[in-house]
């Protein structure tokens, strides 16, 4: 069994260290103009006083990293996703990002910008197809930063976890013949939802558990998707969740503002010896008692 591994992501003030060894860190989904008409329309007219207080309200909540996308139709991305990251860095004194764009132009204008000074972002995403993989990869070592590397490839998103696997190990080979080591590698399995799939969830544990066997690396995953087109969303993401963390997850991307996903995130940690004292746990709780 592969050890642990370290993913480290900072900005220029502040630093992250991502592994299970020290529990659960989140990433907070919520800078995101998809399916937001208020914050699609504010960033039309150039302002971005949501961007600021869901970057400030995620912090408050427990997210440890920012996911930002500027995916806005008609915008010019690349711009959008530097102003936004200004934005977010000047509401929450320079907190560690995750920049999120399937566009390779704007993932390179965001490096070109954000990696100075020793600032060193997470990437959202690159996947196992032939051509993402000649694109990204080389970005993610030139400006040395760590990736999150999607479980689907030329063949789409595969059916079985056997398949999942092979992607991940097919990135994290393609990565290290460019110098990119393990470490900077988190993989998404994908989740599907079990309202068309109903092996989707296993189906997630089992590669989970076989990619971390294999090469310890950290794990994240849009979770809420297993849950979606079902009854009682909150209740099944929310267990699937925590049972993702016994399997491996590390570093999902949620939105810390739904506590469900949040008190079962800690909940698995505390369950799984990593917790000291339960500190996280009591803090976490007096936090809501007195939100």
């Amino acid at each position: 069994m592969a050890a642990n591994l370290t993913t480290v992501v900072k900005s220029e003030k502040k630093e992250l260290r991502v592994t299970r060894d020290t529990g659960v860190s989140i990433i907070g989904e919520r800078i995101n103009p998809t399916g937001r008409k208020v914050m699609q329309a504010e960033l039309r007219e150039g302002r971005f006083d949501m961007v600021r207080r869901d970057a400030v309200a995620q912090i408050a909540a427990g997210a440890a990293i920012l996911d930002i996308n500027a995916g806005l139709p008609g915008a010019d991305e690349p711009a959008l996703m530097i102003q936004i990251i200004e934005e977010v860095r000047g509401a929450t004194d320079d907190f560690p990002i995750c920049i999120d764009s399937p566009k390779t132009e704007t993932l390179e204008a965001a490096l070109s910008y954000y990696c100075k000074n020793g600032a060193r972002p997470l990437v959202n995403s690159v996947s196992a197809e032939t051509k993402r993989l000649r694109e990204v990869l080389p970005l993610i070592k030139q400006y040395g930063c760590s990736v999150i590397g999607l479980c689907s490839g030329d063949g789409g998103i595969p059916k079985t976890a056997e398949q999942r696997f092979e992607y991940a190990a097919l990135i994290i080979e393609e990565a290290a013949k460019l110098g990119i080591p393990a470490e900077d590698i988190v993989i998404d399995p994908l989740v599907l939802t079990l309202g068309t799939e109903w092996k989707a969830g296993k189906m997630v544990l089992d590669s989970v558990r076989r990619i971390v066997d294999e090469f310890g690396v950290n794990i994240t995953m849009g979770a809420s998707n297993i849950s979606f087109g079902m009854p009682d969303r909150e209740n099944l993401t929310a267990f699937f969740m925590a049972m993702c963390v016994e399997a491996g997850l590390s570093c999902p991307i949620c939105n810390p503002m739904k506590k469900h996903e949040v008190v079962a995130l800690r909940a698995a940690d505390l369950v799984m010896g990593r917790d000291k004292g339960g500190m996280k746990w009591i803090k976490g709780f007096r936090a809501m008692q007195n939100a």
